[in-house]
């Protein structure tokens, strides 16, 4: 179920409010985890970052012995009016098209979230009515950017043990180069990539974009959710909603990819713990990723070549996160074991 029928803001700047006053882990749960950690029959450190996974879940999850019992998997999707500019190798009528099969279960994020223990929840937001074309104008106006807040916000189900969140868009791999531009400067060579498999003349036509963009709202982008709005996009927005809303529940978020990770960009420009409860799932094939993540601190559990998207990769790090529970609650520690050394 989703956190409330309605947003507990009503404004950008009662928002901003919100993100400023995102709270911190449970330092009492972190320590608790840690002091566990150290006590099970393993030498320290032996299972490297599995360990400091557990540990950080736990700090989130606000107990010593962390567990999934209540994953929630969330696609957010939209369409962009920036594809009027050949940006992307299918038509926006693809998203309408994989929102259905996501419904239907059969996409790639379906079977991983199953696998993951849980169903895929799909926000459609306005898929009938692209955003702007942002070349020529903000993508979004400031009532339709705080719409999308609300829609990733009222989508978290604040009882979730852990967070996946992914998305569905035709061109929003270009709006998330210009997002990454935007919040940390570049060209649009910098950041773009092939997407969903648009050829070398085809990348260069997005970087050609993306600074056409940059250009067009040169001097506006200051302020983090003036990025959102201009060179965003609807789903996108509203993971920015979903990641803070998680943050005030205290559930902890596998970013997924590019577009996901871009989503947090420009709040990450003002405000870096934001990702303080955060775990980049992996590091997708599209090129401005590993930099973002770099910009961002993330050190990212998997790197597979992946670039689907729809929160694909950071289900499959998911099994990773059980992985690293599942040792740190179910181990015995040195004491229960009889052993020495404890």
């Amino acid at each position: 179920m989703p956190a409330s029928s309605s947003s507990a803001f009503a404004s950008l700047s009662e928002f901003a409010a919100l993100l400023a006053a995102s709270p911190a882990a449970d330092a009492t749960a972190l320590a608790a985890a840690a002091e566990r950690n150290g006590q099970l029959t393993k030498p320290p450190g032996a299972l490297g970052r599995l360990e400091d996974v557990a540990i950080w879940i736990g700090g989130w999850q606000g107990r010593a012995q962390p567990r999934i019992d209540h994953p929630q998997v969330v696609i957010f999707a939209g369409n962009h009016g920036v594809t009027a500019q050949g940006v992307s190798a299918f038509p926006s009528e693809v998203t309408v098209q994989m929102v259905a099969n996501f419904r239907h279960g059969g996409a790639a994020i379906n079977q991983l979230a199953r696998l993951h223990g849980a169903e895929v929840e799909v926000v459609a937001l306005e898929l009938d009515r692209p955003t702007a074309d942002f070349t020529e104008s903000p993508a979004m106006t400031e009532g339709e950017t705080v719409a999308a807040l609300q829609a990733g916000w009222n989508a978290v189900n604040p009882k979730a043990d852990i967070l996946v969140v992914g998305e569905m868009g035709i061109g929003n791999t270009t709006a998330a180069a210009a997002l990454a531009a935007a919040s940390f400067g570049g060209t649009g060579a910098d950041w773009v990539g092939p997407g969903t498999g648009v050829d070398a003349a085809g990348v260069a036509r997005k970087a050609a974009v993306v600074d056409i963009a940059l250009a067009h709202h040169a001097g506006q982008l200051d302020q983090p959710f003036e990025i959102l709005r201009r060179v965003g996009g609807r789903e996108i927005v509203a993971i920015a909603g979903a990641i803070v809303a998680a943050r005030h529940a205290r559930v902890p978020i596998l970013l997924d990819g590019f577009i996901g990770t871009a989503a947090i960009a420009p709040l990450a420009r003002g405000n870096a713990a934001i990702t303080d409860h955060c775990l980049a799932g992996h590091c997708s094939a599209e090129p401005g990723h590993r930099r973002l993540l770099d910009r961002l601190g993330l050190s990212p559990l998997l790197a597979l070549d992946m670039r689907l998207g729809e929160g694909s990769g950071a289900a499959v790090a998911a099994q990773i996160v059980r992985a690293a529970l599942a040792a740190h609650d179910g181990m015995a520690t040195f004491a229960e074991a009889g052993i020495a050394g404890g």
